[in-house]
């Protein structure tokens, strides 16, 4: 359990918790340690390995033992990454000739030769092949046909940093993911739920804002007897669930099982604590009837007579009891037309307003009603979360700019589809001075940063306004980042693991051109193009499988190259025992194994519930130089028989969209916070101020004053204000 715990550190904060043991003569072992990490793209910052240098040599080693284990598995290093041409990506032979050798092979061997003869005419079976789709060598063989890679100066360098005792770690990682401004996403909510069952008791966030995170802090607090945290009807739905083993996001309908008396009765009053205090807080009901009749059966508010509000909200699930709802009454005075009556309902749900602006301004008559609305959410921007602020900020920089582009919509699993926009104009006037009066709003909001120090690589980084626009990985940005690419060599990878059925997910990449249209593409139907090879088709993962492709960039004609992951057959994203996806970054003609965990810059795990992964998009700007956008998007595709030359359609038109949508950046908030900043500099990767600095980047540089405040990737969420 403390190594989970410790792990879960390191991932988080690339922190390791304050190493323990007896005094002694660590040095060796230190330096040893860090040796092996970097090998694996991290290395000790010298606190640390001060820190470990003052230890026993068994206590390094203990410490070099857990952490190793978990840095490999952040890079995707604690599997074995086998492709199924050995010399990858040498030797990689052209389609027509690799299928044709199957072929031949087949025809020698007694026991295939009838499954071969047997096929129609004009059709061939590859999977029916016996050399097709399965290793044909050993992974021991495979790493003995590859030179050792030379290490370069371009390789990725992760610093892990001296920390806390690991108490004091747990409790600030626990007040972090538990006040995020933002959703967390699916594995971060996994750790809230690990860390709220040994922090209930203790010290808690000032707020929780965001109710997934709050229905797992109640399940924890409702078992350690403490008091729960409720202002809604919902809130007691999402506990029930989340303390049932259930899902707290509402997202899958739970089966709620029985519950103890204790449980029961806490539940019920908090149900009639909430609706006593506001009776139309009962009209939430409506939107979750069924849920909410299924927690009726279990609770059996019947039997609580002193509790009469709560059994009302059961009242309305059933539809005993009449409960009109906010957005109903909303909805009605729009469809009459009755702008001004809908505004000034609406300015009691500040939250609501602002994300109804674009509707109203719309459907309003004329310049008075539009400025009543403009008013209306200046009026109501303070008053609503900062989530929600953003959001609608960048929301109209894209409005400004619509031009007949398609809109991208994402759902609360990754799920991407595209549509026309066929919103009427609204006025410029009106979305710039609504856009101003944001800017003012977020600018006040944001703390004054002293002196700010930036890595200029985080300024197109877009602000995560949610954790599940990106998946949990190492390097991994939120959707709409975009990112520089440095290097000659760009490589996929793609590891999976079945675990019950056999599983055959494909690697491919998909290049287009200027204008979106297809080029061509590497996948097992086209093991080679312009400068391009993939390492060949596997067709099942009962002990893990891995898929590459490798592209020379200056070889590329394309201007956009989507590598993609498709399932063509069995298990999917989330239902593997693993898979993720990631991509490596090499200079020249190196050598090297097919996976060199100390390339890697990205890995990112798959568990969306598409049949089609789209992880990001690599273009090549009119200069030359290359850059990623990142998606992070699953379409649905089909059941089965997934393929790029099927899909590049509608990957094409989802790239698109995203591709041409402007993302809200750190950047435009660094922007808003300048005017407050003691000074701004940009640092060039040199020594760092030795005073305290707020600094925003990709990862901590060393040496930064101790009351810094830092924020990286890990924590950037906390850069969005409440």
């Amino acid at each position: 359990m403390a190594h989970g715990l410790e792990a879960m550190v390191i991932r988080h904060t690339h922190r390791v918790p304050r190493p323990r043991g007896s005094a002694g003569e660590g040095g060796i072992a230190a330096r040893q340690f860090d040796t092996a990490l970097m090998s694996v793209g991290f290395k000790l910052s010298a606190p640390l390995l001060g820190r470990l240098s003052a230890l026993s040599g068994a206590a390094v080693l203990h410490t070099a033992g857990r952490t190793l284990r978990t840095v490999r598995e952040m890079v995707g290093d604690h599997v074995r990454h086998n492709p199924y041409f050995i010399d990858f990506p040498a030797n990689v032979p052209d389609t027509e000739e690799f299928w044709a050798r199957c072929v031949a092979q087949a025809l020698g061997d007694e026991t295939a030769r009838e499954t071969v003869r047997s096929q129609p005419d004009g059709e061939l079976n590859l999977l029916a092949l016996p050399a097709y789709g399965r290793y044909q060598h050993t992974y021991e063989e495979m790493l003995a046909a590859h030179d050792e890679l030379i290490a370069s100066a371009g390789d990725r360098v992760t610093v892990l940093h001296l920390g806390r005792d690991l108490d004091d770690e747990l409790t600030d990682l626990y007040l972090a993911l538990a006040g995020s401004a933002t959703p967390l996403g699916d594995e971060h909510l996994a750790d809230l739920k690990a860390l709220a069952g040994r922090c209930a008791l203790g010290p808690q966030p000032a707020a929780i804002p965001v109710r997934e995170n709050r229905a797992v802090v109640n399940a924890a607090r409702l078992t350690a007897g403490a008091d729960l945290l409720l202002d809604s009807v919902v809130d007691v739905l999402r506990l029930a669930c989340a303390f049932t083993g259930g899902d707290g996001t509402l997202r899958v309908p739970t089966r709620f099982r029985s519950l103890p008396r204790p449980v029961r009765r806490a539940l019920l009053a908090g149900l009639d604590a909430v609706v006593a205090a506001n009776p139309a807080k009962l009209a939430d009901v409506l939107a979750h009837r069924e849920p909410f009749k299924r927690l009726g059966e279990r609770l059996h508010p019947h039997e609580y007579p002193q509790w009469p509000h709560a059994a009302d909200v059961f009242a309305v699930a059933r539809g005993e009891k009449r409960a009109r709802s906010f957005d109903s009454r909303v909805a009605e005075l729009i469809e009459a037309s009755d702008v001004p009556g809908a505004v000034r309902l609406l300015a009691f749900a500040p939250g609501k307003l602002l994300r109804s602006v674009d509707h109203l301004l719309r459907t309003a008559a004329g310049q008075e009603e539009r400025d009543a609305v403009v008013d209306a959410a200046v009026r109501a921007a303070p008053e609503a979360s900062g989530r929600v602020v953003l959001s609608l900020r960048e929301h109209l920089h894209n409005r400004e700019r619509a031009g007949g582009r398609p809109r991208v919509f994402v759902d609360r699993r990754g799920g991407g589809w595209v549509a026309p926009d066929r919103r009427p104009p609204v006025p410029a006037d009106d979305l710039a001075r609504l856009a101003a009066a944001l800017d003012t709003e977020i600018a006040r909001r944001l703390p004054a940063p002293g002196r700010l120090l930036l890595d200029p690589d985080v300024l197109d980084v877009a602000l995560p306004l949610s954790g599940r626009a990106a998946t949990a990985g190492l390097g991994v940005l939120p959707r709409g980042s975009v990112s520089a690419v440095d290097g000659g060599r760009l490589r996929f990878f793609v590891y999976w693991k079945q675990a019950e059925e056999p599983t055959d997910y494909d690697l491919s990449a998909l290049l287009l051109g200027a204008d979106y249209t297809t080029d061509s593409w590497l996948s097992y139907t086209s093991l080679t193009a312009v400068g391009g090879r993939h390492s060949g088709d596997v067709t099942e993962a009962p002990d893990g499988a891995s898929e590459f492709i490798e592209l020379t960039l200056d070889r590329i004609r394309a201007r956009f190259i989507v590598p993609q992951v498709n399932i063509y057959a069995g298990e999917g994203f989330e239902e593997t025992e693993e898979s993720f996806f990631g991509f490596m970054l090499r200079d020249g003609e190196r050598k090297g194994r097919p996976f060199e965990p100390r390339t890697v810059r990205m890995r990112s795990e798959l568990r969306g519930t598409g049949r089609v992964a789209l992880p990001l998009v690599f273009w090549r700007e009119d200069g030359g130089r290359w850059r990623a956008k990142w998606l992070h998007l699953y379409l649905r595709g089909i059941s089965s028989g997934n393929r790029v030359e099927e899909n590049r359609l509608s990957v094409s038109k989802v790239v698109r969209a995203v591709v041409e949508r402007q993302y809200l950046t750190v950047g435009h908030l660094v922007g808003l916070m300048s005017d407050r900043a003691v000074s701004v500099e940009l640092w060039d990767g040199a020594a760092v101020p030795d005073e305290p600095v707020t600094y925003i980047g990709l990862e901590r540089p060393e040496g930064l004053h101790p009351h810094s405040r830092v924020l990286t990737l890990g924590n950037l969420r906390d850069l969005v204000p409440g």
